[in-house]
């Protein structure tokens, strides 16, 4: 299989004829605004724009040139356009990028004049799509683009960058590369021996596919800690009013977020806000007291809190510690039971003789932390307990690691199939059973790296992506 592939099933796409163009920088105003262009038009684009600079871009120089309406010869701005000459740029195409001064209003201007002369507006992720369709990089490759992109912690870009860089798809090449070897020779077997497969080249094929059936697993079994470091953890912050849910909200945030008042029912909503724990994103919710009440905008927040506590990953269960244990503490306390949990003995600061009995808590709950939200004493301690059930190596200096979702029930499926064509093998069946395993195991890893992607994957996993990537 050759290193650098081209996939010709993307190319069925005319649009891909079409020279396209975007803002490649964030919206909003900024310091520079970059603008791209990529087609078999975007020099002559750039051209029309820029009247007054040599005719020639040379490729990889950039040049400080007027930027002019083609209409009216008015300067619009002076900008730096830097040419990337087919196939040696980003998309294999002709591709320009135009650095300006961040106004939206002239970034936009920008656009319609390179629209006018017959770009087109490019889609979700269309700039990386022709990357692949161009062979300049794979499926997995692609994708950790994206991910890189929306890397919400140093560990989770490391990851993306080493995906990016083919770490993943050289780690699956010599897998698809023997599984094709053991496909090829059960064919032979089935095309010119009309026997059974002696049993010493039976065990020998047995051999290679237990081997294979095991890297794939490996592979596919480093996705929890993967996904850890890429999604992070959803984690609920309940209890009944008044308990301090909100003030150790804000305490673990290090900002006044949410409101705080004496009042109970103040936190109608939901407030959704994220940090980090050892490199783990955390997505923390503050949600409305769990009581029963009869206002109605309150109903509604106690629906939605129970909902959350449902999806969570993570509940953290907020008791006083100023006051004895209620009813209401312990229905929440026992609604959770089945799902990862922690108790959360708040206002540690205030504790007196009537305080929250630690046994009685124990007996219900064994996972608890004491904290106190207004001197934040135990907050180490508890940022250590949400993360410590879930954070099963060291996700900052570990090895390469799987982080999407697709890419895990792909090789859970090849895996499967291995496993499966194992057991028929055992059984004696006919080859050409035993084969069905395979080229699906195979079709499995090539849909990882795009060799076998249909396009209206393509067009999910593309749709994924922003406008200028």
């Amino acid at each position: 299989m050759d290193e650098n592939p081209v996939y010709p099933v993307y190319r069925v796409f005319d649009q891909m004829k079409d020279t396209i163009v975007a803002l490649a920088t964030p919206t909003g105003r900024s310091g520079i605004g970059v603008i791209r262009l990529s087609g078999g038009d975007a020099l002559s684009i750039t051209r029309s724009l820029t009247r007054d600079a040599a005719s020639e871009f040379r490729p990889r120089h950039a040049y400080l040139v007027k930027l002019l309406d083609p209409t009216s010869s008015e300067v619009i701005d002076e900008a730096i356009v830097t040419y990337f000459k087919a196939p040696h740029s980003f998309t294999g195409e002709n591709v320009v990028e135009i650095s300006c001064h961040g106004s939206p209003v002239l970034l936009r201007q920008v656009i319609d004049l390179c629209l006018a002369e017959n770009a087109r507006l490019a889609e979700s992720g269309e700039f990386t799509l022709r990357a692949l369709a161009n062979g300049r990089l794979d499926l997995a490759e692609a994708e950790a683009i994206r991910d890189l992109i929306d890397a919400q912690t140093i560990a989770s870009a490391r990851q993306a960058v080493r995906q990016l860089s083919g770490e993943f798809s050289h780690e699956l090449q010599p897998i698809k590369s023997e599984l094709l070897n053991v496909i090829v020779i059960l064919e032979s077997a089935l095309e010119f021996v009309e026997d059974d497969l002696p049993e010493t080249q039976a065990a020998t094929i047995k051999n290679r596919l237990s081997h294979l059936s095991t890297q794939v697993g490996e592979i596919a079994d480093t996705f929890k800690a993967g996904k850890l470091i890429r999604d992070g953890l959803r984690v609920a912050l309940v209890g009944r009013p008044n308990v301090g849910k909100s003030s150790l909200f804000n305490a673990m945030l290090g900002s006044e977020r949410a409101i705080v008042t004496d009042i109970a029912g103040t936190t109608r909503d939901q407030l959704h806000e994220r940090f980090t724990i050892d490199e783990i994103p955390i997505s923390l919710i503050d949600t409305a007291g769990l009581r029963e009440t009869d206002d109605t905008v309150e109903i509604i927040g106690v629906e939605r809190s129970r909902r959350t506590m449902a999806d969570a990953d993570l509940v953290l269960v907020m008791v006083d510690a100023s006051e004895d244990l209620t009813d209401e503490d312990r229905e929440i306390i026992a609604s959770v039971q089945e799902q990862p949990h922690i108790v959360v003995v708040n206002k540690i600061d205030l504790q007196h003789e009537t305080a929250v009995l630690e046994s009685e808590i124990d007996d219900r709950s064994p996972n608890f932390v004491h904290v106190s939200a207004k001197t934040g004493e135990g907050l180490d301690d508890l940022k250590k307990a949400i993360v410590e059930p879930f954070s099963t190596e060291d996700v900052s200096t570990g090895g390469f690691l799987v982080t999407d979702a697709r890419h895990h029930d792909l090789l859970v499926r090849a895996a499967s199939e291995i496993d499966n064509s194992i057991d028929l093998l055992d059984h004696k069946t006919s080859e050409e059973i035993i084969l069905i395993g395979l080229h699906n195991a195979l079709r499995y890893l090539g849909q990882i790296t795009g060799e076998t992607t249909t396009e209206d994957m393509l067009t999910r996993i593309f749709a994924t992506f922003c406008i200028g990537k």
